[in-house]
């Protein structure tokens, strides 16, 4: 760290489970709001009588202060504990502080009983930790190892769709039951549960669901359709997430479907040979679109619906499932760890996605998922 961003005073109060600054600062899970002071260089942390002996075990940071200590002092002899705002104030008062930068998502209620108190604020314009951008090894890693998560859960969909029968309604049946969206995205679920993974809105998303896609699935699996299969759990251990999409099919695909499915790998194909440092990344995201389009896989607007490739090649993972910079907004750098996942969606025929995650080096990019990538089960 510089000396410049050692001298400059931060804030943050959030809860570390949900907040990606927070646990980036403190590398410590807590459910509940705290608060965080980096006055000097020195990281202080003020925690509950609940959280503060975990926290002095687990937690990186200089100093550790009572909450409910600094509450007392508040409420004195009143009856009535003190807003959490109020406490703060307390706290940033006794320690001299006159201004701080906090994150733009700084609570509004925190903000106006701070400013009562003269005590100025200014939201971070962009990054408020600047150095999450370019991961370490140490974050490459830790990636790495949701990355393994999140391939156990493919692992078990592959699994489970290789032992389904066809009926003779094309409708898939596995354990004595029609296989459905729910039932599979169970089954990759307690599979990411039991090697360390927390499960995030999984996606099984057959035939024209797929077409839409964020829809996660629903209702009955059918043989001879695209199933778009999209996993990002995060790491229980690290809070680093993993993200990968394969799109597969139980049965025999057509030969369009076959294209449609070989195009998209193609273009992912020719989007990793271009990452690299300095490379604008809309370069790599248009030249995608313009190898669609000669491939028959136009991106345009039919019936009020959009079709072909339509929303970004890639985005920042890490501490957060979506996190900056999308691939196509920058020029990229080294050590960023991005997504990289074209897709083409057409009603009719379905849509395909392939998806795996890389860190951009000066020389090209190393990629971290190692799931294969094949069409028919």
């Amino acid at each position: 760290m510089n000396k410049n961003k050692e001298k400059t005073t931060r804030l943050i109060v959030a809860a570390s489970e949900t907040d990606p600054d927070m646990l980036y600062a403190t590398r410590f899970f807590a459910p509940d709001p705290f608060i965080f002071l980096q006055r000097n260089g020195k990281r202080t942390l003020v925690l509950s009588d609940l959280e503060i002996d975990r926290g002095r075990k687990q937690a990186d940071a200089d100093e550790f202060v009572s909450f409910n200590k600094l509450e007392r002092e508040v409420q004195g002899k009143s009856k009535k504990a003190p807003p959490y705002e109020k406490v703060l104030s307390h706290f940033l008062r006794k320690r001299g502080v006159r201004s701080t930068i906090v994150p733009a998502s700084f609570p509004l209620g925190y903000a106006q009983e701070l400013a009562a108190n003269k005590i100025r604020l200014r939201a971070t314009n962009g990054l408020f930790w600047p150095e999450r951008e370019a991961k370490s090894e140490k974050e490459i890693t830790m990636i790495g190892r949701a990355l393994r998560i999140t391939e156990t859960g493919l692992k078990r969909a592959i699994e489970v769709l290789a032992r389904s029968t066809i009926t003779r309604g094309k409708k898939l049946r596995w354990s004595g039951k029609t296989l459905t969206s729910e039932m599979l995205r169970a089954e990759i679920d307690s599979a990411i549960l039991r090697a360390g993974g927390i499960p995030t809105g999984t996606i099984v998303a057959g035939g024209d669901q797929a077409c839409d896609p964020h829809e996660r699935g629903y209702g009955p699996l059918f043989a001879d359709s695209l199933i778009i299969l999209d996993v990002f759990p995060r790491d229980a251990k690290s809070g680093y997430f993993g993200d990968m999409t394969r799109t597969v099919l139980r049965g025999r695909a057509s030969d369009e479907q076959r294209k449609l499915w070989e195009t998209v790998k193609a273009g992912q194909a020719l989007a990793l040979k271009r990452i690299k440092a300095g490379v604008d990344g809309m370069t790599i995201h248009k030249a995608i679109q313009e190898f669609f389009k000669k491939r028959s896989f136009p991106t345009e607007v039919r019936k009020g619906k959009n079709v072909g490739f339509f929303h970004g090649t890639g985005h920042g993972i890490g501490l957060e499932i979506h996190e900056y910079p999308r691939l196509q907004k920058v020029t990229l750098k080294d050590r960023q760890v991005l997504t990289v996942e074209p897709g083409l969606y057409y009603p009719g025929l379905g849509g395909a996605r392939q998806e795996d995650v890389v860190v951009v080096t000066k020389a090209g990019c190393k990629i971290l998922s190692r799931f294969p990538k094949k069409l028919e089960i």
